[in-house]
């Protein structure tokens, strides 16, 4: 795309909600038109501001794939332990 800069990221995003333990986490699957991701496909959880590690995003050729693979990350997991802490 002739109106990016080369550095320049552009996705397309679908968005799921999961609702662990009466929580809601959003994971925003997104499929890259432009630029170079981890893959064609990167599902990251997220808390709309706040991103998960990048150890429990997934990723896939397709959507599906990349749900799935987040998903099998983060099964175990409580919803705080996939976010970045502050420090004390």
């Amino acid at each position: 795309m002739q109106s990016l800069n080369a550095k320049d990221i552009l996705t397309k995003i679908t968005r799921y909600n999961l609702i662990r333990n009466e929580r809601l986490i959003y994971i925003d699957v997104h499929e890259t038109k432009a630029g170079k991701l981890a893959g064609k496909f990167v599902a990251v959880p997220n808390l709309v501001n706040i991103v998960a590690r990048q150890e429990f995003q997934g990723t896939g050729q397709t959507e599906e794939e990349a749900l799935e693979n987040c998903l099998q990350k983060i099964k175990h997991l409580e919803i705080e332990e996939l976010f970045p802490h502050k420090e004390k």
